[in-house]
């Protein structure tokens, strides 16, 4: 956790211990070594642990390199170089639009201070397997892959004779009882209200 903000106390470090708790060191391994494959080059702090791939990512460099390295064109055209802090962010902020440019949804996302306060890492690692997934499925990457793939659309054409016989098959299976209630049945006693 950054020495910038208060200890936690309360619900909020209950809140953080699950967060904590979520963090897969697996994963990030995966992440690192997809990283790395994708830009060609090792991560600059080698030691596995979350605080450790914050470091490596926090000021934003590395991420923005990651998105244009994965798009068939540049999706940021200037990166940030300088060691302050607002240009860290503005570096994390400019991958985070370059990601929604590159088809990923707003749940896919992370917010900035989950990644340069070291909020919520698996946030960012789930982040990373999305533009991993959505590198391979929609731009056509075939470099390496983590997460998943993305289905494809598969669809079907059936005949008349076939979807007639799709009717006639009994559907209490689905739910479906032909019109049948439970309209006028009484079963056990009314319930009365008194004051």
């Amino acid at each position: 956790m950054s020495d910038v903000r208060a200890k936690k106390s309360g619900l909020s470090a209950d809140i953080q211990k699950k967060l904590d708790a979520k963090y897969n060191v697996d994963q990030e391994k995966q992440c690192r070594e997809w990283i790395e494959a994708v830009l060609g080059e090792s991560l600059p702090d080698q030691e596995v642990g979350k605080n450790h791939f914050q470091s490596c990512l926090k000021d934003g460099q590395i991420l923005c390199r990651l998105i244009n390295a994965l798009s068939p064109s540049p999706l940021i055209s200037k990166i940030n170089t300088q060691t302050m802090a607002f240009k860290q962010m503005e570096n994390i902020e400019k991958f985070l639009n370059a990601c929604k440019k590159f088809g990923l949804q707003d749940g896919d996302l992370f917010q900035t201070a989950d990644l340069y306060e070291c909020q919520n890492m698996s946030q960012v690692i789930g982040t990373l397997y999305a533009c991993s997934t959505v590198a391979t499925s929609k731009h056509g990457y075939s470099g390496m892959c983590i997460g998943t793939k993305i289905a494809d659309e598969n669809v079907r054409e059936f005949d008349d004779e076939t979807l007639a016989a799709g009717k006639s098959v009994l559907g209490g299976q689905m739910g479906y009882t032909g019109g049948d209630s439970q309209s006028g049945m009484s079963m056990g006693k009314t319930r009365k209200v008194c004051d």
